[in-house]
């Protein structure tokens, strides 16, 4: 068996990277102008069957510019998941407006949107502030239920964002989406392309839209909204949140290979689902109407097991797990926020942790991290 350590997840470069990149030098295209970057969008629109998707400098900055694109601002509202990675809240915060933290339902553990339609519901009848924009998570690579959500897109005209950073690949089975990618079914949708994620530019993210005048706003923004001639003449405030044309050929090359990645991802979650049959854990999400990309498997401890020590334990076998998110309302940028519930996020920290999860993970190494997990959660050192 093998006896180095096991990374979380780290990327798979075995295409065309390298390739790639030596033509983007020997061409001199290297900055946030080239060909690949062309290349890398238009690949992307087709992979997940939209018509416009504009690269960024990262999954935040995706998300920066989707929610201002979508009426973030401030002075309004948006309500997003508290159970995510911290990006999620802070690129509502960089557009000025204030957050309503919403707590996560148990079957998916994203955000509970029928905890949110009620709530929306009461704040109606009451002439209370609604939200402005919905930003939806999809955590962990599981589609979230966006029936309630798009429920309350038509009765009160509340745009959506769907943060599909940790989810690229997956979609919906069953339902009025079957088919359809997450990401695709809102007024936005952002991906990333971090160095853990399913696939890698090593940095960089992606706004996709159906309505080409938003992807084309979203091209002036993300180019420091500088208007078109001889002069450095700028017609609003901009960012400079680009992906370079060296970003956008690794992009290309990882799209090429994301299907067999994808694949793997999936068969990684078998096994865990097997390998974890019968042990007192939670396994990782996967409702019937829903195909995960399980970019992270991740479950939760049952009947007590203390989580730290089932992590400190994992980290002396050389085994790279992680605990789940620490939800938004509970940190100290947001703790005077507005917030729905919290109680489900809350235990999902307290309990659940992620194992190894890259593409690249050997069929080897997982039984070592099943084998593992197995025997520290059965020992009576790793309860209180």
């Amino acid at each position: 068996m093998s006896a180095g350590r096991i990374p979380l997840s780290v990327p798979l470069l075995g295409g065309n990277e390298e390739r790639y990149l030596r033509e983007c030098l020997s061409t001199n295209f290297v900055s946030s102008v080239g060909p690949m970057v062309d290349r890398f969008e238009s690949a992307f629109a087709s992979f997940v069957d939209v018509p416009h998707a504009v690269a960024c400098s990262s999954g935040t900055a995706a998300l920066h510019v989707a929610l201002r694109l979508a009426g973030a601002g401030p002075g309004k509202l948006v309500a997003v998941s508290t159970f995510t990675f911290i990006a999620s809240v802070n690129a509502v915060r960089y557009t000025g407006a204030d957050v309503l933290l919403v707590d996560s339902e148990k079957g998916t553990w994203n955000m509970d949107g029928e905890l949110l339609f009620d709530e929306v519901r009461r704040r109606a009848q009451r002439s209370d502030r609604l939200p402005d924009v919905i930003e939806v998570v999809h955590v962990f690579g599981h589609p979230a239920d966006l029936e309630p959500l798009i429920a309350l897109r038509e009765e009160f005209g509340i745009p959506i964002v769907e943060d599909a950073a940790e989810s690229l690949g997956a979609f919906y089975r069953a339902g009025p989406w079957a088919g359809r990618q997450v990401g695709t079914i809102g007024d936005f949708g952002c991906f990333s392309f971090n160095g853990n994620k399913v696939m890698t530019t090593g940095g960089g993210g992606m706004i996709v839209t159906a309505a080409a005048s938003a992807a084309d706003r979203a091209r002036h923004l993300t180019t420091q909204a500088r208007v078109e001639g001889r002069e450095y003449a700028h017609d609003e405030v901009g960012y400079n949140y680009r992906l370079t044309n060296l970003a956008a050929a690794l992009g290309v090359a990882q799209l090429e290979q994301l299907p067999r990645f994808l694949e793997r991802k999936r068969e990684i979650a078998r096994r865990y689902a097997e390998g974890l049959d019968g042990l007192a854990v939670t396994k990782a999400p996967c409702e019937g109407w829903a195909e995960p990309s399980f970019w992270l498997y991740s479950v939760l401890l049952q009947n007590g097991p203390d989580r730290d020590a089932v992590l400190d334990a994992l980290d002396g076998k050389g085994i790279d797990a992680r605990p789940l998110w620490l939800p938004a309302h509970v940190q100290p940028p947001y703790a005077s926020a507005g917030s729905v519930g919290g109680a489900v996020a809350e235990e999902l920290h307290e309990k659940g942790l992620s194992l190894p999860s890259s593409v690249g993970l050997s069929d080897i190494d997982q039984s070592r991290v099943i084998n593992a997990l197995r025997a520290v959660v059965a020992a009576p050192a790793a309860r209180r």
